[in-house]
């Protein structure tokens, strides 16, 4: 039986940027999986579940749950055990760098305890956090190079022990205690060891003592005895004095913890529960519902909550048996989201991938995922009709039901109405194989870079084909392929892929290539195709990952190593010597290269010609239209990213809610703006009435789009006129001028079809109570309308 429980809270952490004193809190939002779980521990009517950088607390009494991410604070890196203290409230969060992180459940703050993760006489490899053993306030840490201790009460290191031959580091991959002494699992033949608890010196390595030999793995107390498991699977119990083999398990365990008196262990596919007398009492298995590995378990009175890789936590009951419910929160299927697509009312998110020289292996055999009316729904992989490396998405603007996305192995999958309908591939459309000599079984339809025209023609571009350029038009069926020959001579190694795809207003295509720089192909030339691929013509590396047409028709060129500007797209096929221009600023007086040497991972044009820049390895940017103002620099350090290394951003047009894909999960954050719309018809304005309780009026920065009272529906060039109900001025603005993003801190500013007033008069005074005019006039269809607004102070 498959049942499914989904529960979706947000919870917001605080974050001052650096580049503004104003609180961003409630701008991100996180978007992880909780799919792949780590661990799972147990409180009073409570568990929580590690997923691989974040974690979720479930009630099991009211079922809610609660999600705990790096927009509460946690760090986003490899989660490896966590611990909840029921006497403090704190769930301890370990890490495979060393780190620890201590939530606080009374106040919801989360504290970064680096002394291991900067401790500088360990190596990196041995600070993983393998196991938390709380006795007494104190927190036992099991780790790679030996024990620490960790006082709750004082939130503060204690000793740290290492305990193999000659004070060396060994791994302990569990601890517990036992009448007052400490024992210790240890691998690499170091045995089962133990030492007197209240022993001063516990620091001298010669104060511990092997019990037995060998690898262990696990060690726990239950009630007043203890038992260890080796790796050979064989089951001791362990008193002060003496230990005994008592049986040998038919599994290697994973994971094991102690709930009212049992003893859970998990392997592979089953979980088992001892009594404290190590007599079996209950087994659990994964079915064909379930056909996924178990990682953890742990217990809650009668119910038993299972972590898995595929699920989330597996949960059931002693009568229910092999009928399991899945407790998860809602996300995407997988945390390496590959590229996204927002420019619908519906973000799709993909999870293929292929390495940065175009090679499909390994093959990624994922399904998709889409966010629709803020819950996500996932697409297995058995509904794609075996598309593998499936990777650009691009939405039909005349039908946004209908998706096409990019298979770089096996061609291109259509989608309609969420559906997988067909698999295009070399057999059923006018895509083409690459052709490999003296190998034609060899079959590989690398499809990448994708986009719709404006005509509602999708164009591909497919990596080692013929034809590398394909259209195809919804409407008739039919396909067009158009030859690359001129530049690139050996189809097969002559250009390894294609990065991205942008249509300028002319039809022009320009295309991001591995090796040959930029191209430039329109069909309707005589001469169509061109290419850029020289630091003579001032493109820094011939290889292009990212291409974005703004709305001024310009060409913003994202490389390998920096970022590059064509400024006249339409007469790029005139010049005999076409040249790229770079972004020059000033820094500290000193001119510089914007984002010299940087790899640039996508770039998107929002609704104010703003650009958001992807790197991949510096976190993500946003620069005023012309790039010379930084409004943005997000990072891993002064943002909830949980990596600096970012794979894609989309923008949502109707809301300027931008969602950014990282190696470790994706956020979106709140960006305020819209898209222009063609005329003023849906114009309106809110919150209306601004009520006292809108506590927000008077503020200084724009830029938080939760604050002020916003005017939507804009076109793209207006002026704005608020007065009251007299007529007198109080505020104006005017598209392109008065920007949210200006140093200029003004009162009332435009972005795109989105205006924010904070409620100050010309006089900077915050407006008395009263109706308000707002005046929007088009500058250029001279189109108008009004709207009014009621204030309460």
């Amino acid at each position: 039986m498959h049942k499914t429980v989904f529960k979706f809270l947000l919870f917001f952490l605080s974050l001052s940027l650096n580049l503004s004193a104003q609180d961003f809190s409630t701008l991100w939002q996180a978007h992880f999986s909780y799919n792949d779980i780590v661990d799972v521990v147990s409180g009073t009517n409570k568990i929580y579940a590690a997923a691989q950088n974040a974690v979720f607390e479930y009630d099991t009494l009211t079922e809610e749950i609660k999600t705990i991410t790096t927009v509460e604070g946690l760090s986003g890196e490899q989660i490896t055990t966590i611990l909840y203290s029921e006497e403090f409230q704190y769930l301890v969060v370990g890490y495979e760098t060393g780190l620890i992180e201590v939530y606080s459940e009374t106040d919801n703050s989360v504290l970064s305890v680096v002394d291991i993760l900067e401790k500088e006489n360990i190596t990196p490899d041995n600070k993983s956090i393998n196991h938390f053993y709380e006795y007494d306030g104190l927190v036992y840490i099991s780790t790679d190079y030996g024990i620490s201790v960790y006082d709750l009460a004082r939130l503060e290191f204690g000793d740290t022990y290492y305990i193999g031959g000659g004070g060396s580091q060994i791994i302990v991959n569990q601890v517990t205690i036992l009448n007052d002494e400490i024992f210790a699992a240890c691998s690499s033949g170091n045995g089962l060891k133990k030492a007197d608890l209240n022993n001063p010196n516990l620091i001298d390595f010669s104060q511990w003592q092997t019990v037995i030999g060998g690898n262990f793995l696990k060690i726990n107390t239950v009630d007043n005895l203890a038992y260890a498991i080796r790796a050979n699977r064989a089951f001791f119990e362990i008193t002060n004095t003496s230990f005994t083999q008592l049986f040998v398990l038919p599994f290697t365990p994973l994971d094991t913890e102690v709930n009212d008196n049992n003893l859970i262990i998990s392997s592979i596919n089953t979980v088992q529960v001892y009594n404290e007398a190590a007599q079996l009492i209950e087994t659990y298995s994964n079915n064909d519902d379930f056909d996924t590995r178990f990682t953890s378990a742990a217990q809650v009175n009668d119910e038993i909550y299972i972590g898995t890789e595929k699920f989330g936590v597996l949960k059931t009951s002693n009568e229910a048996g092999l009928i399991y419910t899945e407790v998860k929160p809602n996300g995407p299927l997988m945390n390496e989201i590959f590229k996204l697509n927002a420019e619908s009312e519906v973000v799709w998110a993909s999870f293929g991938d292929y390495t940065t020289a175009f090679d499909p292996a390994p093959q990624r055999a994922r399904g998709l995922s889409y966010l629709k009316d803020e819950v996500w729904h996932n697409i297995p992989f058995d509904s794609v009709f075996g598309a593998r490396n499936l990777s650009q998405i691009s939405v039909n603007p005349f039908n946004p039901n209908q998706v096409f996305v990019s298979s770089f192995q096996n061609g291109i999958l259509e989608i309609n109405d969420f559906q997988p309908t067909i698999l295009y591939n070399q057999e059923n459309s006018g895509l083409e194989s690459l052709v490999v000599p003296n190998a034609p079984q060899v079959i590989s339809v690398r499809v990448s870079a994708s986009t719709f025209d404006d005509e509602g023609v999708l164009w591909t571009m497919t990596a080692r084909a013929p034809n590398p350029l394909k259209s195809y038009d919804p409407n008739s069926g039919s396909w067009q392929g158009f030859d690359f020959s001129s530049i690139i001579e050996d189809e097969l190694l002559g250009e390894f892929g294609f990065f991205d795809i942008a249509i300028d207003n002319n039809g022009t295509k320009w295309i991001g290539g591995y090796s040959n720089g930029l191209y430039a192909y329109n069909e309707n030339l005589a001469n169509p195709l061109k290419n850029l691929t020289s630091e003579e013509q001032n493109l820094p590396f011939p290889r292009v990952t990212a291409l974005e047409i703004d709305n001024r028709n310009q060409l913003w060129i994202g490389t390998f190593s920096g970022l590059r500007v064509l400024f006249n797209t339409s007469g790029f096929f005139d010049d005999p010597n076409p040249t790229l221009n770079s972004i020059i600023i000033l820094e500290d007086g000193i001119a510089q290269e914007l984002l010299e040497s940087q790899t640039i991972t996508d770039i998107e044009a929002d609704g104010s010609n703003n650009k958001w820049v992807a790197t991949v390895d510096s976190g993500v940017f946003y620069f005023s239209p012309d790039g010379q103002n930084t409004i943005y620099h997000f990072t891993k350090d002064n943002s909830p990213l949980p990596s600096n290394s970012v794979t894609d951003i989309s923008l949502d047009p109707n809301n300027g809610i931008v969602y950014i894909a990282t190696i470790k999960g994706m956020l979106s954050f709140r960006a305020g703006g819209s898209k222009p719309e063609e005329t003023l018809e849906d114009a309106f304005v809110y919150p209306n009435p601004v009520r006292p309780e809108y506590n927000v009026l008077g503020f200084n920065d724009l830029n938080d789009i939760n604050k002020g009272i916003k005017i939507s529906g804009l076109t793209e060039n207006v002026n704005i006129k608020i007065t009251d109900i007299e007529g007198n001025l109080v505020a104006e603005a005017q598209s392109n001028i008065n920007l949210r993003s200006s140093s200029a801190n003004y009162n009332f500013a435009i972005d795109g079809g989105t205006a924010v007033w904070n409620g100050k008069n010309l006089g900077n005074s915050i407006v008395r109570t009263g109706v308000y005019l707002i005046m929007i006039s088009d500058l250029d269809s001279f189109e108008t309308k009004v709207l009014k607004v009621l204030i309460v102070r």
